[in-house]
């Protein structure tokens, strides 16, 4: 079963909207984490309001740190903004996802990310399940 780790710097908004929408469309198909280089106390409110407007439920998700052995546990390490706090392990599939940071932004604002990260997770989800 393949594994995927969402990165971001607090693992509040984008990587745990990400990991939400990854067991949404995967099911128990792919393994899912998410942590965060510097993560927060909790998740940004917006961002699991958003997410519970498509009918998915992150509220019960908590910020983790990232670590090296969660690097090293997953096939596909995708990056929101990370920068250079994310070790690289040879053999790994690295991405950085080119996304604006929900934190302090509207309901609007963080609605098209989240959008923007469900496009992003379908085209994953294909690659890494093929039909």
């Amino acid at each position: 079963m393949p594994s995927v780790l969402f990165v971001c710097v607090h693992n509040a908004g984008r990587s745990q909207m990400a990991a939400g929408w990854l067991a949404h469309l995967a099911g128990d198909r792919i393994e899912v984490r998410s942590a965060g280089s510097a993560p927060a106390e909790q998740l940004n409110p917006v961002a699991v309001e958003a997410m519970a407007e498509a009918g998915i439920d992150i509220r019960a998700a908590r910020p983790r740190i990232l670590t090296a052995d969660t690097v090293r546990a997953s096939d596909v390490v995708i990056t929101m903004g990370c920068g250079d706090a994310c070790p690289v392990f040879p053999g790994k599939r690295y991405e950085d996802w080119q996304l604006d940071d929900p934190a302090g932004q509207g309901i609007e604002a963080v609605r098209a990310i989240r959008d923007e990260i469900r496009t992003r997770v379908e085209k994953l989800v294909g690659e890494l399940l093929p039909d």
